[in-house]
C-alpha cells in the first residue's frame, strides 16, 4: 500500500507546512459528498492517531486514516498552477467515476 507525491506536491505541502510553523504533516483522507459520492479532503495533522498509517514521500509525511486508506491505496497527489487556478490533484486507480464539476467521485 502506498501513496505518492510528485515533487510539486511535496514542495507544495512542505511550503504549507513551514509557513503554518509546526505539525507532522498532511492528512488525506475522504468523505462522503458530491454527486458522484466521495470527495478528497486534507488537513494538517499535529497528532497522530493511533490507527494511523503514515507514508513519507520526497521529506514529506501524508497521514491516511484505516477507512480512507481502502479508497487511497496507489494514488498520487499533485500539484499544478495554470493561470490563476492552483490546487492539488488526485490520480487515483480506484476510482470507476467522477462528477462533471470535478469535486467527487465513485470507487
Amino acid at each position: 500500500m502506498a501513496i505518492t507525491l510528485t515533487d510539486a506536491a511535496a514542495e507544495r505541502v512542505g511550503t504549507f507546512l513551514q509557513n503554518r510553523g509546526k505539525g507532522i504533516g498532511l492528512r488525506l483522507g475522504v468523505k462522503t459528498s458530491g454527486c458522484s459520492g466521495m470527495a478528497y479532503v486534507m488537513e494538517f495533522v499535529d497528532d497522530l492517531d493511533e490507527m494511523d498509517k503514515v507514508f513519507e514521500e520526497k521529506g514529506v509525511k501524508i497521514i491516511i486514516d484505516p477507512k480512507s486508506l481502502v479508497y487511497l491505496d496507489g494514488t498520487e497527489m499533485d500539484f499544478s498552477k495554470e493561470g490563476l487556478n492552483e490546487g492539488f490533484k488526485f490520480v487515483n486507480p480506484n476510482e470507476k467515476g467522477s462528477c462533471g464539476c470535478g469535486e467527487s467521485f465513485t470507487v
